[in-house]
């Protein structure tokens, strides 16, 4: 838990009453739960953005929100599950994942498949549907570069724009280029040593660490190409949404923000991929729940090769 945004050391241990569940809500006995840089940044309320809801003190005490485990309890009006299912799902309204219990909608929730174990399924609803849309439209011939490819979303964006026959490009930090080699890169760039902007032209440019100039960003891209960011700084945000989509229209160039639909319906079709066995996950490092201030900070740091999973014995 914590009441007040800053580094991992703000976080604390605390028993409190186990939750009970209201209306079309689900009280999850929390098995596994990934972490994501969405949580890092709400820890540290940075960017801006990650402090809607609470821009003084945090507006959720636990963070953590794909969550996997048992359905504990159920509330009255809850239709499609039932204690002692497995499930699944992107609790990122309710957050709360990093406990022992969880409390979620019913709609963020599916059935977990029997053939991906708590941990594998943890990984999937937030990291997986960003990788598959960012991606999407990506086509065989096309040219690709995925920015911050060696983390959680990066680890999926390479292998799903492979298998639609893209030559990959991917960019991260020195210490994952083997990494991203080993997922089906083509090529990759360590950011700190080249400019991967001045490495196209690309047809399609998946940003999920976000910092550059619009105007590098654009001429990084191939006539008809498409730039989609996931998060970076607040300022460079507004500028792709403003300035970038202006300049990209007059260079017949496409530049936004990439806006993440959520939910079962998103994050199943990933799910099956990885249980048909088209889509792999790779789980860098397991902590336990003592460790969350740990797991957040290597992932916050840039050290983790794909996922990073809180397990809750």
């Amino acid at each position: 838990m914590y009441d007040r945004y800053g580094s991992a050391d703000v976080l604390r241990i605390e028993d409190l009453p186990k939750p009970s569940p209201s209306g079309r809500q689900v009280l999850v006995k929390v098995a596994a739960t990934s972490v994501n840089l969405s949580d890092w940044e709400t820890l540290r309320g940075s960017p801006l953005y990650s402090r809607i809801g609470g821009l003084r003190t945090p507006a959720r005490r636990t963070l953590g929100s794909d969550i996997a485990g048992w359905v504990d309890a159920v509330g009255p009006a809850v239709t499609r599950f039932r204690p002692g299912d497995e499930v699944y799902g992107d609790n990122l309204l309710l957050k709360g994942g990093f406990a022992e219990y969880a409390i979620a909608p019913e709609s963020v929730l599916a059935h977990k498949p029997t053939a991906l174990t708590f941990a594998e399924a943890s990984t999937v609803p937030q990291a997986g549907v960003i990788a598959q849309q960012g991606t999407d439209g990506a086509a065989a011939g096309q040219r690709i570069v995925i920015n911050g490819a060696g983390g959680g979303s990066g680890s999926f964006a390479i292998q799903l724009a492979k298998r639609l026959g893209a030559e990959v490009t991917g960019v991260d930090n020195a210490s994952k280029l083997d990494f991203m080699r080993s997922l089906g890169a083509d090529k990759v760039i360590d950011y700190r040593s080249e400019d991967f902007t001045r490495s196209g032209p690309y047809d399609l440019i998946l940003d999920l660490v976000a910092h550059r100039s619009v105007f590098a960003y654009r001429r990084a891209l191939a006539p008809g190409g498409r730039y989609r960011c996931v998060g970076g700084s607040v300022r460079t945000l507004l500028r792709v949404l403003t300035i970038g989509s202006v300049a990209g229209w007059l260079t017949h160039r496409r530049l936004g923000v990439l806006a993440v639909k959520e939910g079962p319906a998103h994050f199943e079709p990933v799910a099956d991929l990885c249980v048909a066995g088209d889509l792999a996950v790779h789980i860098d490092r397991t902590f336990t729940l003592d460790q969350v201030p740990e797991a957040l900070a290597y992932v916050g740091e840039g050290r983790a090769r794909g996922k990073v999973v809180v397990t809750v014995t």
